[in-house]
Order: structure tokens, then sequence, then C-alpha cells
């Protein structure tokens, strides 16, 4: 069950809202640097994302040596540079409103 729906099943009815995250966003968490991805590759920047802290220490330095080369041989952007021309991107990130009613 998605969990959109389990907050229907406990606060009928529900609005869910998308949460674009801008390209700016000075927010430190995992989503606010997609657009700057050089931001992961400093150890400060990562220790701020309490996500990262749940990815095994090797896991996590595999995939910074990755990021790390893919910035540095033109891979990421190859790959990814259209992010680089967009002003917001949906991460997935879900505002959900609901009103609790006394009973």
């Amino acid at each position: 069950m998605q969990s959109t729906e389990i907050f229907r099943q406990m606060f009928n009815p529900i609005e869910v809202v998308p949460v674009p995250v801008p390209h700016d966003c000075i927010d430190r968490f995992l989503g606010a640097y997609w657009r700057r991805p050089h931001a992961y590759l400093d150890a400060d920047v990562r220790g701020a994302i309490s996500t990262l802290s749940m990815i095994p220490d090797a896991d996590l330095e595999s995939g910074i040596v990755r990021l790390r080369r893919g910035l540095e041989n033109g891979t990421w952007e190859r790959r990814n540079g259209y992010l680089l021309r967009m002003p917001v991107l949906d991460l997935g990130y879900r505002l959900v409103i609901a009103e609790v009613v006394d009973n």
C-alpha cells in the first residue's frame, strides 16, 4: 500500500501537493543539490544529509568515486546536462494536507 493511501485511510480527505525543488535550494537536504552535483563531493555537505548516513560507508564512498569521475570526464553532464537548464525539478517530495477533526 502506498503511503498516500495510508494517509487517506487515517485522514480522509487529504490533499497531496507536489513540492518541486528549485535549482538554488539552500536547505541542505538530499535533493537540494540536484543541479549542483559537485556539492555531494564535499564531506561537510554529505554530513548534513541524514539520508546519506543510512548508506554503508563502502557503498557511499564507491558512489562518490563514481560521481567524481563522471564530473571530471564529462559523463555526468552528457547523461544529465538537461538538468542544468531546469529552474525546478520534481524529485517526488510531497506535502500532505489533512484536516484533523475532533470527535
